[in-house]
């Protein structure tokens, strides 16, 4: 019968961004290399709760081989090392798929992440999702033969690690589930002794809750388990070491080491265990627009889910771990996850749990919460926005740079810290930390001793919009309306010698501000005296009824303003010399003709040290040649 095209042999490249992966898997030379086989051990152990999880639909899919194992198979001779599963396969297109390519995004940021540290680079494979691919590490040629469970045929993929594949229909009856074979390179023959199989897998793989079994030919093997195979959260707190945490985070997708363990067991009127992890580094995905959770879901040590979205609010999709039900029904689907009610209260509680370890570890170990803060505050304020059950309680663990202190400072610190006659929780946004903390705004403030936040993540002008106060204290940022700071003196007068520059009086402020209004038009809401202002010319703040300047910029970079942006208070500081000798002008004949042009690069100069750009850059341009012409010309 002639060979239908769908049963040939079919060469495939890889993906652009795998080519560059393989090339440093196959041309490494780490000296932990042996990670590998933790990887290719995960991934079986994922295969068999995948088919667990099928076969409570449709149990069919067993068939006579329903006790899930995994062996490594060493065969010295050949030269070959085989872990072998009897987990769900794959067919010829999940082969391509997974093998081929990445399924999901996130290898562009691995290549890119790679720092030529052996073991920092190492240690990135896991939390990238490319696993698979450090058998090259070890091996000149992988060959991986699988059959999906309730098809017939099996397929086999084969690669040297150089540039292509081939897939191609296996011979023979393979059985259910997925082998990989190594060719081992000669540098690699270590991997094929007992004695070393069995010291990775107790050091790497213990946690796995299938068991697995070696068989490397020799005489004394007994073909019992290397593994203690019970799963980790389920053992005792009191029995579980450091390290098989530490494994245990990598295995659930974590990187580096976790900054806090949360391991409980919670019984009731709902019963449930949990295991989770807050990483010490970020996720390359801790942004994604997706928001997606990285919990396992478990029920009676059935795996679920990876991605338990209903189980833990989208602002801690941070964590890493295991949640694992008595009480969910074993065929739930996970479509049903999001209106069963059980499901809700484990999302209530662990929610609360895990916000009152963070608060623990707040008050007796602030300097390593201010590491977990520093990683991961950003997205623990989006909570402030989303969740108002638990604000108050969000509000108390948030951390903020400020103007006045080095390091992280709590609301309550910043409350107990406040002037006799400040009556604000005062705050300055922005979109890069260095430029808020460059706010001519801050000037006053410094100069007063009036500590202000500063803030720079995207979603602190949202959440300030949810939450008025802190213990009664208003929240107002100081680059918006009018502000109080009259009622409190500066800190520091000028030492006897320092060169004065005396404050504008009043009639000839009103003076010049009305020609400068004038001058500048329908682009300024309103010209006014500040009080803000100690070193700078000029700012700019919005009215008290408009949007916050960084706000409005905000939706307006995101298509949300609804509208054209409101015009700014440009606000002068009657103490500086350039508006003093523009006031001499606005005292004379002709003041509008001779202020209009300073007016404008006065604006646009108020512009630029609020990080927005100028106008019209041209006329920027053009009246700033003209200024620099008049001054070589006295």
């Amino acid at each position: 019968m002639a060979e239908t095209e769908e049963m040939k042999t079919e060469h495939h490249g890889f993906e652009a961004e795998v080519a560059k992966l393989l090339k440093l898997m196959v041309h490494s030379v780490y000296s932990e290399r042996e990670i590998f086989l933790r990887e290719l051990i995960s991934n079986a152990s994922d295969a068999c709760d995948r088919l667990r999880y099928a076969a409570i639909t449709a149990p069919e899919l067993l068939g006579e081989d329903a006790d899930f194992a995994i062996e490594i198979i060493a065969d010295t001779e050949a030269g070959t090392l085989t872990i072998a599963d009897n987990g769900i396969g794959m067919n010829k297109d999940d082969l391509i798929a997974h093998l081929g390519t990445i399924a999901r995004s996130g290898t562009a940021a691995f290549v890119d992440a790679l720092t030529g540290d052996a073991k920092s680079d190492v240690s990135l494979i896991g939390q990238f999702g490319v696993g698979f691919y450090s058998a090259f590490m070890v091996a000149d040629k992988v060959t991986v033969t699988s059959r999906r469970a309730g098809e017939e045929q099996a397929w086999l993929w084969e690669s040297t690690g150089e540039g292509d594949y081939t897939v191609a229909p296996a011979d023979g009856g393979a059985p259910r589930g997925t082998q990989v074979r190594l060719h081992l390179k000669d540098d690699a023959k270590e991997f094929l002794e007992r004695t070393r199989l069995t010291g990775i897998v107790k050091t790497y793989s213990d946690h796995i809750a299938v068991p697995i079994r070696l068989a490397t030919g020799e005489a004394d093997e007994s073909g019992d388990p290397v593994n203690q195979g019970s799963a980790l959260w389920t053992r005792p707190k009191s029995d579980i070491t450091a390290e098989q945490h530490g494994e245990f985070f990598h295995h659930v997708g974590g990187f580096g080491e976790p900054a806090l363990t949360l391991h409980y067991k919670a019984e009731g009127k709902i019963e449930y265990t949990v295991l989770l992890y807050v990483p010490s580094l970020p996720p390359f995905d801790l942004f994604d627009p997706g928001r997606h959770a990285h919990v396992r879901l478990y029920v009676k040590r059935v795996f679920i889910t990876g991605e338990a979205d209903d189980l833990l609010p989208s602002y801690l999709r941070f964590l890493r771990g295991v949640v694992d039900s008595e009480d969910l029904p074993l065929n739930i689907s996970r479509e049903m996850l999001q209106n069963n009610p059980v499901m809700a209260l484990m999302r209530k509680a662990v929610t609360n749990r895990v916000l009152s370890e963070l608060e623990k570890r707040a008050d007796k170990e602030p300097e390593k919460f201010a590491g977990i803060w520093e990683t991961f505050g950003a997205v623990l304020k989006e909570g402030l926005y989303e969740d108002g059950e638990r604000r108050e309680s969000l509000l108390k663990l948030a951390r903020f740079k400020t103007s006045a202190r080095e390091g992280w400072v709590s609301l309550a610190d910043y409350v107990a810290a406040m002037k006799d006659k400040q009556s604000a929780i005062y705050y300055v946004s922005g979109l890069e930390a260095e430029a808020v903390a460059r706010s001519p705004q801050l000037e006053g403030f410094k100069a007063r001793g009036i500590e202000v936040l500063l803030l720079s993540d995207p979603v602190d002008d949202f959440w300030l919009q949810a939450i008025p106060d802190f213990e009664g204290k208003p929240f107002r940022s100081i680059t918006k309306g009018a502000t109080d700071l009259g009622e409190i003196a500066p800190e520091q007068e000028p030492e006897d010698g320092e060169e004065k520059t005396e404050p504008v009086g009043a009639g000839d402020m009103v003076k010049l501000t009305t020609v400068l209004k004038e001058a500048l038009g329908d682009d300024v809401k309103a010209v006014r005296a500040s009080d803000r202002l100690v070193e700078s010319p000029a700012c700019l703040v919005a009215d008290e009824s408009d949007l916050d300047v960084n706000l409005e910029r905000s939706l307006k970079a995101h298509n949300q303003l609804g509208g054209a942006a409101a015009a700014k208070i440009l606000e002068i500081n009657p103490g500086h010399p350039l508006i003093a000798a523009m006031a001499e002008k606005a005292r004379g004949d002709g003041a509008l003709a001779a202020l209009e042009g300073p007016a404008h690069l006065l604006l646009d100069q108020a512009r630029i040290a609020s990080g927005e750009p100028v106008r019209d850059a041209a006329d920027f341009a053009t009246r700033l040649a003209e200024v620099l012409r008049s001054s070589l010309d006295r």
